[in-house]
């Protein structure tokens, strides 16, 4: 790839989205990330990129960041602001302060007038409205608005399933195309054949959970094999150990068929609270994936069971001592099976001094690289 586009990344979390677009022609040469432990794990995966760490909705951040990328001549702007108070997994407040964020993107593009923009937000955005000009405006109106002017604008809900990303995740993104550009930047056509779970992890082999509130002897009486598949787990990738469970959970779990809910089981395996009454929850909640098919959306809450669409699909390994049929990997995915879901190199590199639920929450919170590269790379060679 010839062509060098600087570009800047606004809301930059720990910078998943940028992982492979250098392969078209992107150098990223500023970042914004208002957390000061994102903003490190990004200089620590990107530390060459001038990262400024600080608020963006304050004039004084503002108009550093406008500075920084008009001294570094950037020509294309990314913004993918907080998705929370919009998300379907959020509370969507109808005036959640979030929703706004974008307001600023806006303010700096109209500044710099890059080239293009990458705008990237869950798909509630088309349809989620902030307050501009004293009454309210659905985002898209108001990005129309604020930049149709100067922009050709072109939006699309994309799934990253057809971009080459085993996992199914819907998307609004807008491109936009200075007016003074000979070419529009368009959205890529899918790859066809979806990748699927098993592409993913299909590969791994069985790795047990870690049973909390068990002892050791326990834990090796209900999963003899727990050792030997630990020390295979960890040949593969450091990131690969398993996660905690409490007993309850594991046990309905291991009775739970690939693509089912643990509430779809007999009552003997559905989802307990300690004093054994059922759980109550939805048919997504408690539930495996399925290996045939991408997986289901990776959210920040990947760490528990009883959030949505989190478990391994597992294998029919045998059956129990009352003929009731078993399912292996009876637990969420490990960080490296996450990984390999949000198209993520297996030796992403890690900063050391995270805990485990903050890299699972960044990487929920991510943009599937692969389906980043995709779209980055069909921007016009021309201007």
């Amino acid at each position: 790839m010839k062509r060098k586009i600087k570009a800047m990344s606004l809301f930059a979390n720990v910078g998943i989205g940028e992982t492979y677009i250098k392969n078209a022609g992107i150098d990223v040469v500023v970042a914004n990330e208002i957390e000061t432990e994102r903003a490190n794990f990004y200089k620590h995966l990107y530390p060459n990129v001038d990262t400024v760490i600080g608020d963006i909705t304050c004039d004084d951040i503002q108009d550093k960041l406008i500075k920084k990328a008009l001294e570094q001549d950037v020509q294309l702007i990314m913004a993918t602001p907080p998705c929370q108070g919009m998300s379907t997994a959020g509370k969507k407040k109808k005036d959640d302060p979030r929703n706004s964020l974008i307001c600023h993107a806006v303010k700096i593009i109209k500044a710099v007038k890059p080239k293009y923009v990458f705008f990237e937000n869950v798909p509630e955005q088309l349809i989620t409205k902030i307050m501009y000009h004293n009454e309210f405006t659905l985002i898209p109106d108001y990005i129309g608005k604020e930049l149709g002017q100067l922009y050709d604008i072109e939006q699309m809900t994309v799934n990253s399933a057809d971009y080459c990303v085993p996992q199914s995740r819907d998307r609004a993104i807008f491109l936009l195309t200075s007016k003074e550009c000979k070419k529009k930047w368009l959205f890529p056509e899918g790859v066809g054949v979806r990748k699927t779970m098993f592409d993913a992890i299909g590969n791994l082999p069985i790795l047990d959970p870690i049973v909390s509130d068990i002892s050791y002897e326990e834990q090796l009486k209900l999963f003899p094999h727990y050792e030997e598949r630990l020390e295979q787990a960890k040949k593969i990738s450091k990131w690969h150990y398993p996660p905690k469970h409490v007993y309850r959970q594991v046990y309905a779990m291991m009775h739970t068929p690939t693509g089912k809910s643990a509430f779809e089981n007999d009552d003997e395996f559905k989802p307990k609270k300690k004093d054994g009454e059922i759980v109550k929850g939805y048919k997504n909640t408690y539930k495996r994936q399925e290996w045939n098919k991408p997986a289901f959306t990776i959210t920040m809450y990947n760490r528990t069971i009883g959030s949505q669409n989190n478990v391994h699909p597992g294998r029919l390994i045998g059956k129990d001592e009352y003929g009731n049929d078993l399912y292996s990997d009876a637990r969420v995915l490990t960080i490296f099976e996450l990984m390999r879901v949000m198209s993520l190199p297996d030796d992403w590199d890690i900063p050391e001094g995270y805990s485990e639920n903050f890299i699972r929450s960044v990487i929920g919170e991510g943009i599937p690289p692969l389906m980043a590269l995709k779209i980055m790379e069909v921007i016009p060679d021309e201007a």
